[in-house]
C-alpha cells in the first residue's frame, strides 16, 4: 500500500488514528488538519507513530522559531540574497504540481556569505518551502485532488570548483537538513540537468544529507534532457530554454521574471572581510623556509581541495608533482602544476581545489623562503575526493606527510 488516502492498508489506518490521538494536544497549531497531511509525517518514518510524533512536534517547534506561518509576507530578505541568490518557480508539471528551478552555474557562493548570514540563508529557503506548500494548497482547491510536492529541476551547467567551497558545502547541508526535517513528501522528483563531469563529486558531499527517499527521487539526465522533461512537463509551460514554448513577455527564453539566475555579488555587498574557517593543522614556517605536504594519488580524477590562512604575513602557496612519497626534493626538482605565488592570506582565508589528471604524489608547499626576518603561522585543511566505486566521489581527510624546509630553494 501507498500509505496515501484511499490506499492505506489496516495497519496503516490504525496507525493514522493512533498518531492523530497522540498529538490532539497540538494540531490547532499544525499548518493542516487533512488526512492528507498527517500521512506525510507517517511516511516519512515508515508509520512509526512514535518517531512521526516527535518529528512532528520538532517541526512545530521549528515553526514557532521561525515565524513560518507569516515568512512570506512579514520577513523581508536581505537584498543580496534577492538578487543573486539562483531560483524560483515556473510553470506545473502534467500532475499540476509547481515546478522549481535552481540555476547552479552562475552561483557566487563565496560572494553570497560575505554578504548575508547563513541563517539568512536558511530563512529564505523556509520562505521558499512555504511559498510552495501554498502553491501546492491552491493548486489541489483548484484541480480538485491533493497536490503536495513538487518536482525540481537543477541546472548545472558552469558547476566549478568554486561550488566546492567547504563553507558554502555546509551551509548548503543545513538548508537540505531543514528541508528533510520539516518538509517531508514535499519533493516528488528532482531532474539534474546538463551535469558536468563534477557533478558526482559535488552530489557525494551532500548527498549524506538527504534521506534514502529523496536520493531515490534524484534522476541525472543525459544528452536527451530537453526529451526527458517534455514527458513530466508540457511544453506550454516549460521554457524555451528547456526545450519548451514559455517565455517571458518580454520574449527571454530563459523566463528570468521567473527564474532568478544570480550572478557574481558585487563587494558593495560585502559584510566581512573575511569567514572565520575552522581548520584542521597549523604550523609555523620559519623565515627562509618551505613547509611541504604530501598526498599520493593513486587514481586519476581524483579532486584535491585546500584551504589555508596565515599570521604574520602572506605567504607562497604551489602545488608541484613528483614520483616517490618520502623523498625530499626541492621546488625546482619537482614539476609545477600549480603556479607558486604569494597569497594574502593573513587578510583573506584561500582556498582552491585540482583535479588530479595523473596518478602520483601532489606537494602542497608553503612558501616563506622569500622573508629573512619574519616566520609565518600558516592553519590549513586539506581533504581528497576519491573516485568511489560506484563512479561517484567520496570525501576522505587524507595523511599527509609534513616535511619542514630551513633552506632557501
Amino acid at each position: 500500500m501507498s500509505g496515501r488516502v484511499g490506499d492505506l492498508s489496516p495497519k496503516q489506518h490504525e496507525a493514522l488514528s493512533q498518531f492523530r490521538e497522540r498529538v490532539q494536544d497540538v494540531v490547532q497549531h499544525c499548518p493542516s488538519h487533512s488526512d492528507q497531511f498527517m500521512l506525510r509525517w507517517l511516511r516519512a518514518r515508515n508509520f512509526n507513530v512514535q518517531k512521526a510524533e516527535a518529528m512532528l512536534r520538532k517541526h512545530l517547534e521549528f515553526r514557532k522559531h521561525m515565524k513560518a506561518d507569516t515568512i512570506t509576507t512579514d520577513w523581508k530578505p536581505p537584498e543580496v540574497l534577492e538578487m543573486y541568490l539562483p531560483g524560483g518557480m515556473c510553470g506545473y508539471d502534467r500532475e499540476g504540481s509547481p515546478v522549481w528551478y535552481d540555476v547552479i552555474g552562475p552561483v557566487d557562493p563565496k560572494g553570497l556569505l560575505l554578504s548575508a548570514s547563513k541563517q539568512d540563508f536558511i530563512k529564505f529557503k523556509v520562505r521558499d518551502c512555504e511559498m510552495l506548500q501554498k502553491e501546492c494548497d491552491l493548486q489541489s482547491q483548484r484541480l480538485g485532488k491533493n497536490v503536495e510536492s513538487i518536482t525540481m529541476i537543477y541546472d548545472c551547467e558552469g558547476l566549478g570548483l568554486k561550488h566546492l567551497w567547504k563553507p558554502a558545502i555546509e551551509t548548503y547541508g543545513e538548508v537540505l537538513t531543514m528541508f528533510e526535517d520539516n518538509y517531508p513528501e514535499g519533493l516528488k522528483r528532482l531532474l539534474v540537468i546538463k551535469a558536468p563531469k563534477l557533478f558526482p563529486v559535488a552530489y557525494n558531499l551532500v548527498k549524506h544529507f538527504l534521506s534514502e527517499d529523496t536520493r531515490r527521487k534524484i534522476m541525472v539526465l543525459g544528452s536527451n534532457w530537453q526529451e526527458v522533461l517534455q514527458r513530466y512537463i508540457d511544453p506550454e509551460d516549460l521554457p524555451a530554454a528547456y526545450g519548451g514554448k514559455l517565455t517571458d513577455p518580454d520574449g527571454d527564453p530563459c523566463c528570468k521574471a521567473r527564474i532568478n539566475h544570480g550572478g557574481q555579488v558585487p563587494k558593495t555587498y560585502y559584510a566581512r572581510d573575511f569567514i572565520k574557517v575552522q581548520y584542521d593543522k597549523c604550523v609555523s614556517v620559519g623565515r627562509g623556509s618551505s613547509h611541504q605536504l604530501e598526498y599520493e594519488i593513486l587514481v586519476p580524477g581524483c579532486v584535491l581541495g585546500w584551504q589555508f590562512s596565515s599570521e604574520g604575513g602572506d605567504v607562497g602557496f604551489g602545488v608541484f608533482l613528483k614520483k616517490n612519497p618520502g623523498e625530499w626534493m626541492k621546488a625546482g626538482e619537482m614539476e609545477e602544476v600549480v603556479p607558486s605565488e604569494r597569497y594574502n592570506a593573513h587578510l583573506v582565508p584561500e582556498d582552491g581545489s585540482l583535479t588530479c589528471t595523473r596518478a602520483g604524489v601532489y606537494v602542497l608547499r608553503f612558501d616563506n623562503t622569500y622573508s629573512i626576518f619574519q616566520s609565518k603561522r600558516v592553519s590549513f585543511s586539506v581533504e581528497v575526493f576519491l573516485p568511489s566505486s560506484d563512479g561517484q566521489s567520496q570525501p576522505e581527510t587524507s595523511k599527509a606527510s609534513d616535511q619542514n624546509t630551513p633552506v632557501s630553494q
